[in-house]
């Protein structure tokens, strides 16, 4: 899952993408062209600290890109990444086939409501609180036993509403300390158990500069370790910046363990 930010303030600068159709147009063009199997478009930053934005922004940040994309490439898969029901109805009305929620409908539990209406999977994300104040949200009893019974209630709540696919998200750098976010990937195939596919989102996160002591700009190695990793665990979508980098670690890992 290639991704696309449509905000002037993501915290990767290199993936911070204008909003014009030419250079929106190239950067899908560059990622499907590398092996992407989705595109996963947000205009919302969810780094955190993030201040917030009103919906009529971020539609005008995310509506006309996935247009732009979905008619010049109406085969690739375009996944809209928000908490917002509103932006989530528009985008699924100019094409997006899948709905990604930092939030797991807990900002806006309308949005759960579209999605089922619409039939189309969705990925939902463990956070607590919001971006501007989940990094003071980091205290657990028991961080995996405590994420599993969040998404065993929201597992719940999906399929009463009739949300068909389900893809899970376990959060890394939401509401985590750095401690945490490795506990949480050495612990990542406990997410198993519920027969759902998982979604791995390392790419160039705080969790590997911060220990390396680097950079966004210089955590590609590190991403590439941990996404290997996060595989070897049974992620099964890896959201990453580097899309060509991270399809040839998934060709390895598949001929490692065919």
């Amino acid at each position: 899952m290639g991704i696309i930010n449509l905000t002037p303030d993501s915290f990767y600068a290199k993936s911070r993408v204008q909003i014009s159709k030419e250079t929106i147009l190239t950067q899908a063009e560059k990622m499907i062209g590398e092996g992407a199997d989705f595109l996963d478009l947000g205009g919302y930053s969810t780094r955190p600290g993030a201040e917030e934005i009103t919906i009529e922004e971020e539609i005008e940040r995310v509506i006309p890109a996935i247009s732009w994309i979905k008619e010049a490439f109406p085969d690739v898969l375009i996944s809209v990444d928000t908490f917002r029901s509103k932006v989530a109805k528009n985008a699924i009305s100019v094409g997006a086939d899948l709905v990604n929620d930092v939030s797991a409908g807990n900002l806006d539990p309308q949005l759960l409501e579209v999605v089922a209406k619409a039939g189309l999977p969705y990925i939902a994300m463990h956070m607590r609180g919001n971006p501007k104040n989940m990094q003071q949200l980091t205290d657990y009893s028991s961080l995996i036993e405590d994420i599993l019974y969040y998404f065993s209630e929201k597992v719940e709540i999906f399929k009463k509403l009739g949300i068909k696919d389900v893809i899970i998200d376990p959060g890394f750098g939401f509401a985590k300390s750095l401690d945490q976010n490795f506990e949480l990937l050495k612990n990542l195939n406990s997410f198993r158990t519920f027969g759902l596919p998982l979604l791995a989102g390392l790419s160039r996160k705080s969790m590997i500069y911060k220990f390396l002591g680097n950079s966004p700009q210089e955590a590609l190695n590190g991403t590439t370790a941990l996404n290997m990793f996060a595989l070897t665990q049974g992620a099964n979508i890896l959201r990453v910046h580097d899309v060509k980098e991270a399809k040839e670690t998934v060709k390895l890992y598949e001929q490692l363990y065919p």
